[in-house]
């Protein structure tokens, strides 16, 4: 567990358990950690013989418990403030042979987990007393993975939060993602299960959830409740055409990205060890713009189109191709992009591979964004050192140096606000504001004139 993750003290970040430099504290959490591991993977060897709630419990302690121990004997005692060393150098964090080997370990569960899950089984059955004392069901693959998602964001957000101490901003933004995959992606969902409601998850609605708002899923009663009525469809509704836009004019997308969503959780927890590998270039921002977008005029498409093909009876595409339609998409953008390429690729691409190319909800979130919010990150320019640390450090692939230089307020579509840029910055240059939306930008007194101009729908004033 030690080898993947930069523990903050001045010698190796990613000191293998058992090097020289850690403590004895160190290497001890380092044995439990590797324990609680063996009993999970143990269980993938023999499906059905590691069952109950005590070789259960022992793993999520031990695993669970060793690994924040290691953070906290790591962090204990340094003083406040973020610490990179050898990030650029080793393996894992540099694109190395074993930065390689994790994303092949990444994807490989990916392919499993949505395509083949047969070798899942003993780690599944493993989980059967937490899964039926929660929806009162037996685990599957998807309960398996939500465990692994949300003891993963737990588990890194705890190193987060020791990591980012100094910084009231960062403790807040984490300990946000944490509850709601803990509360609102894990928890209550299992819950509804166990009344035999829908299995719904609050924090993800459309378009980056777009079966929630499809035909098939009102008329055929996918989300309908017993007990609540349509009221599940009401909320992601009202999530998607009314609380999204307000909430993103009063504080960009950083509500949603950096505070609520379960992906964006993930990257800023799991992925934090490789958010310095995002590509900064102008290339990659153009091929970003072009696929995100693509994306969500994509979705938006195929939504229209399918209530257009039941309204008229299906008779365009029929019930059974309406579906097949849908499930193309989910294939190549829900499960290909989303989880193969989007977790399997962190030790790659960096951690924001699937919220920068290909998350459609972060390209609506992005428009409302750019052109009709609150939010900017305004730029001292006279302070600028030209370190690039926030260059470096932008999950996102923004050149905010660049901005810094210029004295420019950053107003890009894709920011996330996560605050790292600012966090990292040795001279205080950058600072997260909500203001006035007509001074963010030449032009921006007129969004709808500035988003008609972008589009190339008006000439440029």
């Amino acid at each position: 567990m030690s080898a993947l993750i930069q523990i903050g003290k001045p010698k190796a970040a990613l000191s293998v358990g058992g090097a020289a430099g850690l403590s004895a504290h160190e290497k001890a959490a380092v044995a439990v950690t590797v324990i609680g591991a063996a009993i999970f993977l143990a269980s993938f060897a023999a499906p059905g013989r590691l069952s109950g709630w005590p070789p259960l419990l022992a793993m999520m302690v031990l695993f669970g418990g060793g690994a924040s121990s290691y953070f906290w004997f790591a962090y204990r005692g340094t003083p406040p403030g973020i610490k990179n060393n050898a990030l650029a150098t080793s393996g894992l964090t540099a694109r190395g042979a074993a930065g390689w080997l994790l994303g092949v370990v990444f994807t490989s569960f990916y392919v499993l987990l949505y395509w083949h899950a047969e070798p899942l089984e003993g780690g599944i059955r493993l989980l059967d007393p937490l899964a039926l004392a929660l929806s009162h069901k037996p685990a599957n693959q998807w309960f398996l993975y939500g465990f692994l998602y949300t003891l993963a964001v737990l588990v890194m957000g705890f190193r987060m939060m020791l990591r980012y101490r100094h910084n009231r901003y960062q403790l807040i933004r984490t300990t946000s993602v944490m509850f709601f995959q803990l509360g609102f992606a894990f928890l209550l969902p299992n819950l509804l299960k166990a009344l035999n409601e829908p299995e719904f998850y609050f924090t993800y609605f459309w378009p980056l959830k777009p079966e929630v708002l499809l035909p098939w899923s009102i008329d055929g009663g996918w989300y309908t409740s017993t007990r609540f009525g349509m009221s599940f469809i009401y909320i992601a509704a009202g999530m998607t055409f009314l609380a999204t836009p307000v909430m993103t004019w009063l504080y960009g997308k950083r509500w949603y990205c950096s505070f609520v969503c379960g992906c964006g959780g993930l990257a800023e927890t799991l992925g934090d060890p490789w958010r310095q590998l995002s590509d900064n270039s102008e290339t990659a921002w153009k091929i970003e713009r072009w696929m995100i977008h693509s994306v969500l005029a994509l979705i938006t498409l195929l939504t229209a189109f399918l209530w257009v093909n039941a309204a008229g009876g299906n008779k365009i595409l029929g019930a059974d191709g309406s579906l097949l339609f849908s499930r193309t998409y989910g294939f190549f953008i829900g499960a290909m992009f989303s989880g193969v390429i989007g977790v399997g690729f962190y030790p790659l691409m960096g951690s924001r591979v699937w919220c920068r190319f290909g998350c459609p909800m972060a390209a609506y979130l992005g428009l409302l964004q750019r052109f009709f919010s609150r939010f900017r990150i305004t730029t001292n320019g006279g302070q600028c050192i030209s370190c690039g640390n926030c260059s470096t450090y932008c999950e996102m692939g923004i050149d905010v140096r660049a901005y810094a230089q210029r004295g420019e307020n950053i107003v890009r579509a894709s920011c996330v606000g996560c605050g790292v840029c600012a966090a990292v910055c040795p001279r205080g240059v950058l600072k997260l504001e909500n203001g006035k939306v007509g001074d963010r930008f030449a032009g921006a007194d007129r969004p709808v004139r500035a988003f008609l101009e972008a589009l190339g729908l008006r000439p440029p004033s």
